[in-house]
């Protein structure tokens, strides 16, 4: 599968160039002015997701009422700064592409973005997913895409030459990386130029030793809340596996964007990766063979004596829709979300790209795939989560997201400690 599935191309950074789709009488296009007759849709998606994705709008717009919908495709980065705009104009599109969390919540805040109306089916979905998008017991978008936990991948030729199983505490991870080491091999591929990719390990220790109640207290401003003990030893943690030379050396200068982590894996050079589910999909573009045989994923270990819940999980939910206040076609909007997202074709289909759409009951489905043991994986990994937390950079305002950032390149490269890293950390919640 194309490079599209990416983290950037699916969930944050800036992706590859959007393509000019004028198809005759289904009124797709990039950029363009609002509609009169119809709902606006704003999507950063490319590759096979926007292929999909015009597929629905066609097949929506062919129904009985004519066509409705107008998809309009934009890069990233110039999306986020457009939608910001049109928002506050008064002039935003119907449908909004979003990520949920913190970005959601300040358009629900400023009372930009519009309720998902009861009409519209939200059972369906996971609860671990829906919660970044609702606010005050209202739901502000659903989901419109695979779901993308954080995980890690290894190479089973490596484990298998070296006697070793997946690690499930640790501690034995901990084993892993010194018996690799040892034998000449990269333990854990890291591609640390692009600090998110840092992050990851953060978000994973402060859960598995200290539960939910750390972020919590992050996200709701409380006062000194990156000071929690949990936070502090996680830091501490991830510190002490950078000292056991777990990383390749060099790493802060890997660039995740041109698949260096993922190349370190297939080529024998480390034996483990941990990177978001999306990243599934490089490993088939790149190396089908190794994908196909070689490939092997566990989650996230626990930690022995903590108090933190195992089967919580990290990553990025998936990608969601949302309405906007200032609609001027909300029933073909709703109409749209309602009957064409997620539906029996659009599952289907993302099922064939090798997502799992976030959806109860689609397990046979899922059995049915070609890729069904990554599927069911991804799929039951989520759906037993206890909860199911935002990547950090993406639950956070883009401010304090962008300071997190920063100082998780200097734990990395143990330039602070635990208790400067607090500190740093506790200014965003001071402004």
């Amino acid at each position: 599968m194309a490079r599209e599935l990416s983290r950037r191309g699916l969930f944050s950074a800036g992706s590859a160039a959007s393509l000019s789709l004028l198809l005759s009488g289904c009124g797709f296009g990039i950029g363009s002015s609002r509609t009169s007759t119809g709902a606006t849709i704003w999507d950063i998606s490319t590759g096979s997701e926007q292929q999909l994705l015009n597929q629905i709008a066609k097949r929506f717009n062919a129904r009985d009422g004519g066509p409705s919908v107008t998809v309009q495709y934009f890069q990233n980065d110039p999306y986020k700064n457009r939608l910001r705009t049109s928002m506050i104009s008064g002039t935003p599109p119907e449908v909004f592409y979003n990520w949920g969390g913190g970005q959601l919540k300040a358009f629900v805040d400023a009372g930009e973005a519009a309720a998902i109306p009861p009409s519209v089916g939200t059972d369906r979905y996971f609860p671990s997913v829906m919660d970044a998008v609702t606010f005050d017991g209202r739901i502000y978008s659903v989901p419109k895409s695979g779901t993308a936990p954080k995980v890690f991948f290894y190479n089973k030729d490596l484990f298998a030459e070296h006697g070793l199983s997946p690690p499930t505490t640790w501690s034995d991870l901990l084993e892993v990386v010194g018996v690799l080491s040892e034998a000449g091999v990269t333990p854990i591929s890291l591609a640390g130029q692009n600090l998110w990719t840092n992050m990851m390990y953060l978000e994973y220790l402060v859960n598995r030793v200290g539960g939910r109640e750390p972020f919590r207290g992050i996200t709701a401003g409380e006062p000194d809340a990156w000071s929690h003990p949990a936070i502090r030893q996680a830091v501490a943690m991830i510190q002490e596996l950078v000292a056991s030379d777990a990383f390749p050396d060099g790493f802060a200068a890997l660039d995740a964007d041109t698949n260096r982590d993922t190349q370190l894996v297939y080529s024998g050079q480390a034996g483990m990766l941990l990177q978001g589910a999306w990243n599934y999909q490089r490993f088939v573009t790149d190396a089908p063979e190794f994908a196909e045989d070689r490939l092997g994923w566990f989650p996230f270990p626990r930690v022995e004596g903590a108090g933190g819940d195992p089967d919580a999980v990290a990553g990025n939910l998936t990608n969601f829709y949302g309405l906007t206040s200032a609609s001027r076609n909300r029933g073909h909007a709703v109409a749209f979300l309602d009957e064409a997202v997620m539906n029996d074709y659009m599952v289907d289909r993302l099922i064939g790209m090798g997502l799992a759409p976030p959806v109860t009951g689609i397990e046979d489905r899922l059995a049915e795939s070609d890729r069904s043991d990554w599927l069911l994986f991804v799929y039951r990994l989520v759906e037993g989560a206890s909860y199911f937390d935002l990547s950090w950079d993406q639950a956070l305002p883009p401010e304090a997201a962008q300071v997190l950032l920063t100082n998780m390149g200097r734990v990395f490269s143990r330039n602070i400690t635990p208790e400067q890293f607090s500190q740093n950390m506790n200014q965003t919640l001071e402004r």
